[in-house]
């Protein structure tokens, strides 16, 4: 990629909502308040006109079209228009106002051959993430057109206001409109918040905070080199592909286990493999965000639009990681997850809104620091049952789709599904760690086309 070529900004404006919507100040849970420092979340899709028609090419991203079809969305999504505010007790919430969404057009020299396999970087983000100004807007996006007549559509919503599974049911509407018109089926949000309130009295339970509340203490980032060279413990992003067949029979060596345990096991092993300097009785951590939706009594409705997710942290010690049973890994990672019940998760909500001192917390909460994991942590993040690629806007699926940067060492993105199978995974970790990495996972995929009986 030629890091001096520009992106040239054609347009900026507003979108609001087409018709009539709710003004009020609308409440948010602690589990978004305990997100809001993340700022806004950065995603970039790439869309191609390969195998496009003529007429379909001439009409490709038709900007006239987006903001049409933003509009009619935003109506049912409301939030997404407003602004970040405090409410008079000084809590953060979303000024549900109509001010509208930020919308960016822009041209760049670059083709879709330079991000075949697109990987997150502050390079990405700088060509193809919208400018949020003001930082209290909830929702932006930038529409960049190459020069090989492809598109990039980069969005950035705010994570105090929504998690991921929000985030695409918002784009897949907003497709919807776009590309079906007045036959479009949309499942209206669900924005009762309060179904997330703190109980009366609230009853930490004695398991929440280390189950829910560890903090992840984040060391300094070495910078990039000015020259592009990369040092030893300069942090790197790659993608791992682990194929239809490997995945079956890893699936298969994890007793069973579902594709984000047993990925995360492999994961959690061939790291702990590359760092050889982490003490053997040492305790290792992976952290995973679990989705609550079905997880309360009663569940939150299928539709809830808002932060449904909790982190939780699986523990073990290093030799234990090294040297088990790949299924017995994964059932740490499993085991991890099943104990998230609902008296667990209104514990969280309690403990969550008693830290926050209410009026305190959210947007005046110091900042995540930007640094790497310690070698003995990691953060697991899945994308792979979000349907990303539902964001057809009547030109076709994206072929690709990332996060626009990654700001952290340490952190490990499992990324949508694969058309073939597939399961690809993001990883970012100091250059000397991928090599010996990826040495490990060929060695496991070795193990795995043997289909010995023990790993």
């Amino acid at each position: 990629m030629d890091s001096g070529s520009s992106v040239r900004v054609v347009e900026s404006c507003l979108v609001t909502p087409s018709d009539d919507t709710p003004r009020e100040g609308l409440w948010l849970s602690a589990l978004d308040l305990v997100l809001a420092n993340r700022g806004h979340t950065p995603l970039v899709h790439f869309y191609s006109t390969a195998g496009a028609s003529s007429d379909v090419a001439d009409d490709f991203f038709n900007v006239a079209r987006l903001k049409e079809s933003m509009a009619r969305a935003l109506v049912p999504f409301y939030p997404l228009a407003g602004r970040l505010g405090v409410d008079s007790g000084g809590r953060t919430e979303v000024n549900c106002n109509g001010e509208g969404a930020l919308f960016v057009v822009a041209r760049s020299d670059h083709t879709l051959e330079d991000f075949v396999d697109p990987t997150p970087s502050p390079e990405l983000r700088r060509l193809f993430g919208p400018r949020v100004h003001p930082s209290s807007i909830v929702l932006a996006v930038q529409v960049t057109f190459l020069r090989c007549g492809g598109v990039v559509l980069g969005t950035a919503v705010h994570h105090a206001v929504v998690d991921g599974a929000s985030t695409f049911q918002f784009l897949r509407t907003w497709a919807s409109y776009c590309r079906d018109g007045e036959s479009a089926a949309v499942d209206p949000p669900c924005h009762h918040r309060a179904l997330l309130r703190t109980r009366s009295p609230r009853v930490i339970h004695p398991e929440t905070i280390p189950m829910f509340c560890n903090e992840l203490i984040m060391h300094e980032q070495e910078p990039s080199s000015s020259t592009g060279t990369t040092t030893s413990t300069t942090v790197v992003t790659r993608i791992l592909t682990v194929s239809g067949d490997q995945l079956h029979a890893l699936k298969r060596l994890c007793g069973g286990a579902s594709t984000f345990c047993a990925v995360t096991a492999l994961v959690w092993r061939c790291v702990c493999v590359a760092r050889p300097g982490l003490h053997p009785d040492s305790t290792t951590r992976i952290n995973f965000p679990v989705d609550i939706r079905r997880r309360l009594t009663p569940p939150l409705p299928d539709r809830y639009f808002g932060n449904g997710v909790v982190n939780v942290f699986a523990t073990a010690a290093v030799k234990d990681v090294v040297s088990q049973t790949l299924a017995s890994v994964a059932g740490r990672v499993k085991a991890a997850a099943d104990r998230v019940d609902d008296e667990l998760l209104r514990s969280a909500v309690d403990y969550f809104e008693e830290t926050a001192s209410a009026a305190k917390q959210g947007m005046r909460r110091r900042a995540e620091d930007r640094g790497n994991l310690p070698e003995t942590e990691l953060r697991m993040n899945s994308w792979f049952r979000i349907p990303v690629h539902d964001a057809d806007f009547g030109w076709g699926q994206p072929r690709a789709m990332t996060r626009a940067e990654a700001v952290r060492g340490g952190w490990v993105y499992l990324l949508a599904a694969s058309a073939d199978g597939s399961a690809r995974v993001l990883i970012s970790l100091e250059a000397a760690t991928h090599h010996k990495f990826q040495q490990a996972v060929a060695d496991v995929c070795q193990v795995l086309a043997t289909e010995r009986p023990k790993l």
